[in-house]
């Protein structure tokens, strides 16, 4: 599996008691160290005015003053130092280097994963938020669009991308699909929130109940996500890729295993080969260094042929009427899906 990082990731300082830390990083480079078939890339950060193609010009400028004034707190949650504008670039790049390589053919064990950071799918088109400055896989979304028709972004955080949601809203050439944690930080991802106009039944938001497990999460790919993005057929599927549902998690409630999140993984490569769509994962949260570095070794694994063990616990009720709301919400906004 190919991995794309930039030594200036690690230069976006939030501080010592920031979730969001360097040691993020350093801890799933230290684990895919012991790992067979892992190749590092160094992509090139994208320019700013790749990054306006998503964000509104204004706001990209008043983000590069503030780190070039030495930063500080954006928001009560969202710190920036001098070092974070080039940092924002970089993660920026790595994630449009994971789609041009997805988009550029590779498959197996060469499946391009971006580990860059600061994570992106709280920023809205105008705004820093939630640890996150530039939308990464927004911003590769779009730059994918000069070459394919559809892409499709599959969001696992635990909490709800409101950037992502937000700036694809009204559009007919991206599905975007969310599993959260109902209840959670930003508020937002309910399950009428489907798409307005062109969008209209583009946007699929699943906001799971608490404790929420490996069967519910199974349940909401086989029976809402899945269906859904083989009526969109896309050319590109993104996994927006935070791992803060794991059950050892700090800052969520929800039961996901790393076996969990390997059965989502096999799931998603079998989608897009039967799709015969390209796919590319780009990191967002987690903040259990274990967990966090677990899970981005059990995707590397199941890619590198690991057939992941099947949850056997029954799907909770509550769960179910979730996904089943969702879908029906989904399909009865959805012209397409006729």
């Amino acid at each position: 599996m190919k991995f794309g990082h930039r030594e200036q990731c690690l230069l976006h300082d939030t501080g010592a008691r920031h979730p969001e830390s360097p040691d993020r990083i350093r801890a799933i480079r230290r684990v895919l160290s012991h790992e067979h078939g892992v190749e590092y890339v160094t992509p090139e950060s994208v320019s700013p005015e790749i990054v306006t193609t998503v964000h509104d010009p204004g706001y990209v400028e008043q983000v590069r003053e503030f780190c070039a004034d030495g930063g500080g707190q954006w928001d009560a949650d969202t710190v920036a130092v001098s070092e974070t504008w080039d940092a924002a670039l970089a993660s920026a790049g790595i994630a449009v280097w994971a789609t041009e390589t997805a988009l550029d053919g590779a498959s197996g064990r060469e499946t391009p994963f971006s580990i860059g950071r600061p994570p992106g799918h709280h920023a809205i088109a105008d705004d820093a938020m939630g640890f996150c400055f530039f939308n990464n896989a927004a911003i590769a979304t779009e730059t994918a669009l000069e070459r394919i028709d559809r892409v499709a972004i599959i969001d696992w955080d635990v909490h709800h991308g409101n950037g992502t949601n937000d700036i694809f809203y009204d559009r007919d050439d991206v599905f975007y699909a969310s599993l959260h944690e109902q209840g959670l930080y930003p508020g937002t991802g309910t399950v009428e929130e489907t798409g307005v106009d062109a969008g209209a039944g583009r946007t699929l938001n699943l906001p799971l109940p608490p404790g929420s497990d490996d069967a519910v999460y199974l349940y909401a790919f086989e029976e809402a996500i899945i269906p859904a993005l083989e009526r969109f057929d896309p050319d590109l599927l993104i996994v927006s890729a935070g791992f803060d549902a794991h059950e050892r998690d700090p800052i969520s409630r929800m039961r996901v295993s790393t076996e969990g999140y390997g059965v989502l993984t096999a799931r998603c490569r079998a989608l897009s080969d039967r799709l015969d769509a390209a796919l590319a994962f780009v990191l967002e949260g987690g903040y259990g260094l274990e967990s966090l570095s677990d899970g981005v070794r059990m995707i590397n694994d199941v890619c590198d042929g690991r057939e992941p063990v099947e949850p056997d616990e029954p799907v909770s009720e509550s769960g179910r009427t979730v996904v089943d709301t969702a879908r029906e919400q989904l399909f009865d906004a959805a012209d397409w899906a006729d």
